[in-house]
């Protein structure tokens, strides 16, 4: 008897060894987001420094155009042997006036989050695809030719 119930110990610990490996992970990547300190942002009221204060350093900062702080966030799960997915995606934008000064804030998900597919492994081009061959002779006589008439 004793030595079924060990078995069965090991056998369990073995089968829960196993389901351990096969479950989802589940990862916050970015901003750690907290609607209270989001709400707490209020245009009029606010400055760069109270933002900072208030929500840290923004995930990053636009360069062109208006001056705007982004605080980005995303739940991703990944099975094993897989890359992650995005399940919710969240932008938290901060827009300010030339004084520094919150004038709006935004918030976006996942309705403006695009998926790219690259089209294989080459980049398309403009021209004449050519074949092995061509690429290999085609410039065979064309180094040190002599320049055409007229030039």
């Amino acid at each position: 008897m004793k030595a079924f119930g060990r078995i069965g110990l090991v056998a369990a610990l073995a089968a829960a060894t196993l389901t351990a490996g096969c479950t989802t992970i589940k990862d916050k990547r970015g901003y750690v987001a907290e609607d209270v300190l989001l709400n707490s942002v209020q245009p009029g009221i606010d400055n760069k420094s109270s933002v900072e204060g208030s929500l840290g350093r923004p995930t990053f900062a636009s360069k062109f155009g208006a001056d705007t702080w982004y605080y980005v966030t995303s739940d991703t799960r990944q099975k094993p042997f897989r890359s992650p997915k995005i399940k919710d995606h969240s932008v938290f934008a901060v827009h300010f006036d030339p004084r520094g000064n919150v004038i709006s804030t935004e918030r976006s998900g996942m309705e403006r989050v695009v998926k790219l597919d690259p089209e294989g492994d080459k980049t398309p081009v403009l021209g004449k695809d050519r074949s092995f061959f061509e690429d290999l002779f085609g410039n065979i006589g064309a180094v040190g030719a002599a320049a055409p008439s007229g030039s």
